[in-house]
């Protein structure tokens, strides 16, 4: 069977076995598609059905979670957590609370975290989980009502050494700290469990800014490797929560002009440049809408139709909302106005269409398995932190991440190349962190 029957066969037996899951199928298709070069180059990875045990989860856990709202009525929710691979390391990978949460998205995050955690060259292995509970409009003791509730089936799979939860969307460091005071109350362990903590009880330094500055650093390096910068270009950045606030703040310090910022009812723009702590302390503080930007910014444009974010002219684009967000419609908007970046800081918010547009137009394509892996490098860190019972400085974490962000560009630049794909870093990323998994899955044998 030669590799193209190869990979197309793999891919069936995924959709067979994983019937009405399109995000996660999409997932996995875009990365065999680009590893078709690595396994002609290497036929024991197909002898050792690597590619069939790398698709398929090692284990997945899913559970119902009870609890009680303040009106005293029984809710009930449905949890995940999908432990991926772990040939590098303990399972490493955030938490995700939100009403569209399904076992599907937890298997596409998982997936892609297997290699955004080998980029960083940290020994994680990938994995996932999250609950369709929405913590939107529900009190702080209805959240810490679920989040108890939620570890008390949790607990039993994870540990410092097994599997190494973080947050994501719907999980700060409230969500955290909850879960971590049950793990604590059940196991009657103090360990490094959980990242994302606060600071008082083993957080790291710079994990909150860790995903967005991290997601700046690869892009500025993707920018030098093509004779350009940030400085003095216009960028628009969707999304306003953690990522996308902390990309806008480096983007900023980097020199560009953040324009146009958003949520998941609309987007701001702001001809003037976005007046970051303005955002702050709409989303952070006051946890309102970004329409609210408006009221001491009247120069400022309010548009109810996030995706229309898009439309914006700019030099470079930072996708960090969701998934999809960008569609090839809006990809050809970008590239219509000029738009000669793309980096992504959220997980897979382009579709395969945009992608092929954008890559098509000449335009700089971060992929976010790549220029995303700042938050999970960092929480690697907290991870070392918690082992040592030791704290680093924001400049020690920050220069660590730096470091981290630099190297992984140079990774997916040299195997992109490598492999005969010079400048396409959405394949560089998906080879190079393939690579070190599948020589240490080798290496262990059939398991």
């Amino acid at each position: 069977m030669n590799v193209n029957e190869y990979i197309a066969s793999v891919l069936e037996t995924v959709k067979k076995r994983n019937p009405g899951e399109a995000e996660f199928h999409q997932a996995v298709e875009e990365v065999l598609e680009t590893l078709k070069p690595v396994i002609e180059a290497h036929p024991e990875f197909q002898a050792a059905g690597l590619i069939e045990r790398l698709v398929e989860p090692e284990r997945i856990i899913k559970f119902r979670v009870p609890w009680v709202d303040d009106n005293g009525k029984v809710q009930v929710n449905r949890g995940y957590r999908i432990q991926f691979n772990d040939a590098i390391g303990p399972y490493k990978g955030g938490i995700r609370f939100r009403g569209n949460v399904t076992e599907s998205v937890i298997k596409f995050l998982g997936f892609e975290q297997i290699f955004k955690n080998s980029l960083t060259g940290l020994p994680i292995g990938g994995g996932k989980g999250g609950s369709d509970f929405d913590p939107k409009g529900k009190s702080d003791a209805e959240v810490m009502r679920f989040c108890q509730s939620f570890m008390t089936e949790l607990h039993k799979y994870i540990g410092a050494d097994v599997d190494v939860p973080a947050g994501d969307i719907g999980v700060g460091g409230r969500e955290i700290g909850f879960m971590f005071g049950q793990y604590k109350r059940l196991t009657n362990l103090y360990e490094g469990v959980l990242t994302g903590k606060g600071l008082t009880y083993g957080g790291s330094l710079a994990r909150t800014e860790a995903t967005g500055f991290g997601l700046c650093y690869f892009t500025d390096e993707m920018l030098k490797a093509n004779g350009k910068s940030f400085k003095d270009q216009t960028v628009v950045i969707s999304g306003s929560g953690n990522v996308a606030i902390y990309a806008a703040v480096k983007a900023t310090a980097l020199g560009g002009k953040v324009v146009a910022m958003s949520d998941s009812n609309g987007y701001v723009y702001d001809k003037n440049g976005i007046d970051i702590a303005a955002v702050k302390q709409i989303k952070e503080v006051n946890r309102g809408r970004i329409k609210d930007y408006l009221a001491d910014h009247p120069d400022a444009v309010y548009g109810d139709n996030c995706s229309d974010i898009w439309g914006v002219k700019c030099d470079i684009a930072l996708p960090c909302a969701t998934q999809n967000e960008i569609d090839e419609a809006s990809a050809k908007k970008l590239i219509a106005n000029g738009c000669y970046c793309v980096s992504e800081g959220a997980n897979m918010p382009s579709t395969p269409e945009a992608i092929a547009a954008l890559q098509g137009a000449g335009v700089l394509f971060g992929p976010a398995k790549a220029a995303n892996a700042g938050g999970v490098a960092t929480s690697a860190l907290e991870m070392s932190q918690n082992s040592m019972r030791y704290s680093w400085t924001f400049e020690e974490v920050d220069e660590k991440l730096h470091g981290i962000m630099v190297n992984i560009f140079k990774n997916c630049e040299s195997a992109a190349a490598k492999y005969g794909m010079p400048g396409n870093y959405a394949a560089g990323a998906n080879i190079a962190g393939f690579l070190k998994v599948a020589n240490a899955m080798m290496a262990q044998g059939i398991v």
